[in-house]
């Protein structure tokens, strides 16, 4: 079996209002959803959203690559053979990982129809029977954010994300008491400043503020590159720390770990550059006996089921963030959702039917 054919579809997935968090407002989603076809006939899909503050990809610059230098790169492999498309991919172009986890979730996705097996059953088996999805708050007023939490709550939801990273620093602590306050001490909360704090002494600022209020982690309060600020937030109060947009490959992950900078790990296939990255990142937490979850960048069902397959396979991922397709008006393809929890299916691959007919509808010409 060979990768004969692949085809680039640009799109933009609607969402049902704006998601805004520290860095962005994104009143929809660019994606790129790629089509892999083999010389027998299976077809595989993959998705790549990039983002210029978390991947350093734009939408266009991801396209060109895919089209002039990795889709080449790869024609005529055998998708199985996934260690050596990813070491061609590195060799042929630094860095892009979302324009690679495209091109390696489409992989799997081939592997899985090929063997009739869903995907999780290539990569550990099934661990967990569901997943628990939290319901995500993006960056508004501190009583909108509260009533909408509420809501969440009264709809199943048992997990609430609050994005902050406000400029204003007494606006985040206001966001976070009044939500705590509203949703009781039952409902768990995970705060995240996508890198909107900056410095330590902005975050330990606000992170004294809201000791009271049970956080279960605080996400990437300060820039990607400050590992040793991490450690000092997570030696000087006692909100457990989690590092996302700080952590790519191995490297930043071995950093991490030498460092004792984070209690948990946030990895995005998206950063990755894929399933087959993102698991060595899992193996690397599990040694350090560091805890993961696998996080979106509110991808459509695509990329989503494929986070989603990766979280149910492997024991040391404890949460995800994969309600992306929940935040879509018009999404490429169904996954079951009940709720606050994720359910996969035996289906081989991905198990996603793609509408051919809504990814013509969502295509876009650039």
């Amino acid at each position: 079996m060979k990768i004969s054919k692949v085809d680039i579809y640009p799109i933009k997935l609607p969402l049902i209002k704006p998601f805004v968090v520290a860095y962005d407002t994104f009143p929809d989603m660019p994606s790129i959803i790629i089509k892999m076809e083999t010389d027998n006939g299976i077809i595989g899909y993959g998705e790549a959203v990039p983002d210029e503050h978390v991947t350093g990809e734009s939408l266009y610059s991801t396209i060109a690559i895919l089209k002039h230098s990795l889709v080449p790169t790869i024609i005529g492999l055998n998708p199985f053979d996934i260690e050596k498309i990813h070491n061609k991919m590195d060799a042929t172009v630094k860095s892009v990982p979302a324009a690679k986890a495209a091109i390696d979730i489409a992989c799997y996705d081939l592997m899985g129809k090929a063997t009739d097996q869903p995907l999780y059953n290539l990569i550990g088996g099934r661990y967990w029977d569901y997943l628990e999805v939290p319901y995500v708050l993006s960056i508004g007023e501190p009583k909108e954010m509260a009533y909408e939490a509420k809501e969440a709550v009264e709809k199943g939801y048992t997990t609430i994300k609050i994005k902050v990273g406000d400029k204003d620093l007494c606006k985040d602590i206001e966001r976070i008491s009044f939500i705590r306050q509203i949703v009781g001490r039952k409902i768990k909360l995970r705060v995240d400043a996508n890198q909107g704090w900056e410095t330590t002494a902005r975050s330990l600022t606000v992170l004294k503020e809201i000791d009271d209020c049970a956080i279960e982690w605080i996400e990437q309060p300060l820039l990607a590159d400050d590992i040793k600020g991490h450690k000092r937030i997570r030696n000087q109060q006692k909100i457990p720390v989690m590092i996302d947009e700080g952590v790519h490959r191995e490297k930043e992950m071995l950093e991490i770990i030498n460092s004792e900078a984070a209690d948990f790990i946030n990895i995005k296939l998206m950063k990755s550059g894929g399933i087959y990255p993102a698991l060595r990142l899992v193996h690397q937490a599990k040694m350090a006996n560091i805890k993961c979850q696998i996080g979106s960048m509110v991808e459509s069902s695509v990329g989503s089921l494929a986070g989603a397959h990766l979280s149910i396979a492997q024991s040391n991922i404890i949460s995800n963030e994969l309600g992306g397709p929940l935040m879509i008006s018009n999404d490429l393809g169904k996954m079951n959702y009940n709720k606050n929890k994720l359910y996969l299916s035996e289906k081989s691959g991905l198990g996603l039917k793609v509408s051919e007919r809504t990814l013509k509808e969502l295509e876009y010409t650039l």
